[in-house]
């Protein structure tokens, strides 16, 4: 069955960082899309020269950029999302969008309380200088290779951070960090919505940016309702999900579940 598939990306990353993924299922005969966040349209290259266009950018426009695109499109997608596309992905499902949804090491939604070392060793750089929440944050190669290619060579991370790293707006992970202080924050979801669509958390055990115990309790919130909710942990891979070696496995399981549940679902309507 030949579906369309929606893939956002996360925060210090753009669009190019799904390359293999959608050429692995247009492959396969699906339509991909992989919109970039607003104001991200252009090439890292680009982007790096000037991250100005990010600036003040947070979730809430992100999630109303997807989800103004989906509601543009003939059927509803399957959508996937990494890290804070990941959230993304749990914010338009809360909205009754998508026909499944994948979300791959996805930032925290408000009420996910598991704050691991590693993952404010991550974001500190970030928070600890508040003019950085109104303009954008560059990792240095070294920053992104804790934080997403820490099971990667030296040459393979830099080769890496060369070709898919950006600055990202620093709002997004000021709204992030102190959501769970915030009764309006921009990442809350209704933990007990049962006719969201199914969701597939997907952790991975070496993630510093988003540990799997982070991944975990996600999926265990989400899971309080009556929609399905499904987990599943990788051994062995970082948060560079979409390219870290071996990603084609977790690319064919990311789809053929979101397939199997899309059809589930369609055969329940």
């Amino acid at each position: 069955m030949s579906s369309t598939i929606i893939l956002i990306h996360g925060l210090w990353l753009t669009p190019r960082s799904w390359e293999g993924w959608k050429a692995r299922f247009e492959a396969r005969g699906h339509t991909v899309l992989a919109p970039a966040w607003p104001g991200m349209e252009g090439e890292v290259e680009a982007l790096r020269a000037d991250p100005s266009v990010m600036n003040g950018l947070g979730i809430g426009e992100v999630v109303d950029h997807y989800d103004e695109i989906i509601r543009r499109l003939p059927t509803q997608p399957v959508i996937m999302g990494h890290s804070t596309g990941g959230l993304v992905t749990e914010l338009l499902l809360d909205r009754g969008l998508g026909s499944a949804g994948v979300a791959l090491s996805p930032a925290p939604v408000k009420g996910v309380l598991r704050l691991p070392f590693t993952l404010l060793r991550c974001i500190f750089p970030v928070l600890r200088n508040p003019a950085n929440k109104n303009k954008t944050f560059a990792m240095t190669p070294k920053q992104f290779h804790y934080a997403f290619t820490n099971t990667m060579n030296d040459d393979d991370a830099q080769a890496a951070y060369e070709r898919y790293a950006v600055a990202g707006p620093g709002r997004v992970a000021f709204q992030g960090a102190f959501a769970n202080f915030n009764p309006h924050a921009a990442n809350k979801v209704d933990f007990h919505k049962d006719d969201r669509p199914p969701l597939l958390v997907i952790g991975n055990s070496e993630d510093h940016t988003i540990p799997a115990s982070v991944s975990k309790e996600a999926a265990t919130r989400l899971g309080r309702s009556k929609a399905e909710v499904q987990y599943k942990e990788f051994v062995g891979r970082p948060h560079f999900t979409a390219g870290a070696p071996g990603w084609e496995a977790v690319a064919d399981y990311a789809l053929d579940w979101a397939i199997r549940h899309t059809s589930a679902a369609s055969s329940h309507n």
